[in-house]
């Protein structure tokens, strides 16, 4: 509805209605902030060593049975061999001594075939303890991590019809519902392989959940408190669910335990359901005119104002653009070099984000306070993002904060091993990097297309986006076989994007375009031939072409 705004200005720009809606809608995203890194904790492998059964075997052999190998300088016990058993017990048996009479560098190794003994001190019990996920089978870990996001890909592409097929509030919490059962039913997994299906619909529900609210609020709310709920409101709820995470795994360090309470938190907000409205313009576009009044009649009297007699008027013939689809995109090689910059822009940073969120319990240090302080770190960067992004170039505010957050990753494999808190800083300034560059790459996307391209280009960069989190799992990974390789990847992935993103258009202080021949020129690369210049200041004086307004897309102006 083009004039909804305009039929609606009577309730104002702010008042309890708007405030009560803004609250309720944000606590949703709590739950998304606590629900979508709990594998950091379940998922972390304990120190651990091969478990040596109750045979008879001297006090001298039950200790030195286990290898000792030299890792980061430091000697530890290998993870995944023992000296053959057979060969440990004959030799006890015959009363030699490890070390004095048996050079112990002599003797066969083999794998832990009778399991592992895994250190409790810091969880009781998780996946990886439960289905033994170390040594041949380590690599399940990371896959299981990438379940969730391949359900964030499939949970994107379907959230978007399911909402605007049967409503904004209904997939709100069908989606809570469906998010609930799926993190329960994943407590009582018997297999891997069950864990990883049940981790799919968890990802599915909980970005549907996280995308049906945020468009609910930008429909409901004013212009003024939608600015505020898209660049504040939803990401700072989301770091709230996030901080409250490692405490709530620090109380309970088991598993399943832990999955069945988060379900559990899903319960408070049923009763949402009779506080939170529909959206009235999905109503109305659905010719459902009456109840979109009702639910306007109402806010008006929470904010106390007097509603019109007829609130929304016949519906005025509005300019329709013909349909825009990918192909649209490739067409066009200005548009086509854009959208391919972008799409790397939004993998390297979603690669960056989910894999240092990933990597906490892999930091030197008290993995539920590291935890906790890669959520901190993300409260400033909201709060900061939204008042640059209102000074700002967006271009050269970019590219910043990805030299940031990638610089400091390179700089941490020069970090010697006894100033490991030197590390864990340098790792938190590259969250806040990275922090900055997501919230920031989202408005200036949606900035760049043209109103007829935006939601294929903004669809296309989410799937990107999905592609990158999937792989930031694979990235920490690595981390195994050398423990800076995943910092060398992901500093240099995002300083070369960093250089990607100096050749896309600035936007900062320009309307946002409507049409394709209205938008900009890629910088220096893919340039074709200059189109027709359109006049900010009326352009063509056909109001179906004239541009829109960002202060639904960029943060609140003074």
């Amino acid at each position: 509805m083009g004039d909804y705004d305009t039929d609606t200005a009577f309730l104002g720009q702010t008042g309890p209605y708007f405030w009560a809606t803004f609250f309720l809608l944000n606590t949703v995203f709590v739950s998304t902030g606590f629900n979508g890194l709990y594998m950091v904790f379940i998922g972390a492998a304990p120190k651990h060593h091969c478990l040596v059964p109750d045979v008879n075997l001297t006090e001298e052999w039950r200790n030195a049975i286990i290898p000792v190998t030299l890792v980061n300088g430091e000697e530890v016990q290998s993870q995944c061999s023992r000296y053959r058993l057979d060969v440990v017990r004959n030799l006890s048996a015959e009363g030699y001594v490890p070390g004095r009479d048996v050079n112990l560098t002599s003797l066969q190794q083999e794998g832990c075939l009778n399991g592992w003994n895994y250190s409790k001190e810091i969880y009781q019990s998780n996946i990886v303890t439960e289905w033994d996920l170390v040594c041949d089978n380590q690599w399940k870990v990371p896959f299981a991590s990438s379940t969730l996001f391949v359900g964030y890909l499939f949970g994107s592409l379907i959230s978007g019809q399911l909402s605007d097929r049967f409503g904004r509030k209904k997939v709100i919490f069908v989606s809570l519902a469906a998010q609930c059962v799926s993190v329960l039913l994943q407590s009582f997994s018997q297999s891997w392989r069950t864990f990883c299906i049940m981790f799919l619909f968890v990802g599915a529900s909980q970005i549907s959940l996280y995308i049906s609210a945020f468009v609910l609020g930008t429909e409901v709310l004013s212009k003024t408190m939608r600015v505020i709920f898209t660049s504040l409101g939803a990401f700072l709820f989301y770091c709230i669910g996030y901080m409250t995470l490692p405490w709530i795994a620090y109380g309970i360090r088991e598993w399943r335990t832990l999955l069945a309470t988060l379900s559990m938190t899903a319960v408070v907000y049923i009763p949402l359901w009779w506080f939170i409205p529909e959206s009235p313009r999905w109503l109305i576009t659905q010719g459902r005119v009456e109840e979109a009044e009702a639910i306007v009649r109402e806010a008006a009297r929470k904010n106390k104002v007097q509603a019109p007699a007829v609130i929304f008027k016949e519906s005025e013939a509005t300019p329709l653009f013909r349909t825009y689809t990918m192909l649209d995109i490739l067409k066009s090689k200005n548009i086509r070099c854009i959208t391919l910059m972008c799409l790397l822009l939004w993998m390297a940073i979603n690669i960056g984000y989910f894999g240092l969120s990933l990597n906490t319990s892999n930091l030197s240090g008290n993995p539920f306070m590291n935890c906790f302080l890669s959520a901190t770190t993300e409260v400033p960067a909201y709060v900061v993002s939204t008042w640059l992004l209102r000074k700002c170039p967006r271009r050269a505010l970019l590219s910043s904060f990805l030299v940031i957050g990638g610089g400091v990753l390179l700089l941490i494999q020069f970090i010697p091993d006894t100033l490991q808190h030197v590390a864990l800083a340098l790792e938190m300034t590259g969250k806040f990097g990275f922090t900055m560059a997501f919230s920031i790459v989202y408005i200036y996307t949606a900035e760049i297309y043209p109103t007829v391209l935006r939601n294929v280009g903004m669809g296309m960069c989410s799937s990107a986006a999905r592609i990158g989190s999937i792989t930031a799992p694979y990235v920490i990974y690595l981390g195994t076989y050398n423990k800076v390789l995943p910092y060398i990847l992901m500093g240099s992935l995002t300083i070369a994007s960093s250089v990607v993103n100096l050749f896309l258009p600035e936007t900062f202080n320009r309307d946002l375009p409507e049409t394709v021949e209205q938008m900009q020129e890629c910088q220096g690369l893919c340039n074709g031939p200059k189109k027709k210049k359109y006049v900010e200041n009326g352009g063509s004086g056909n109001p179906s072409t004239q541009p829109e307004t960002k202060s639904d897309l960029q943060t609140l102006t003074p």
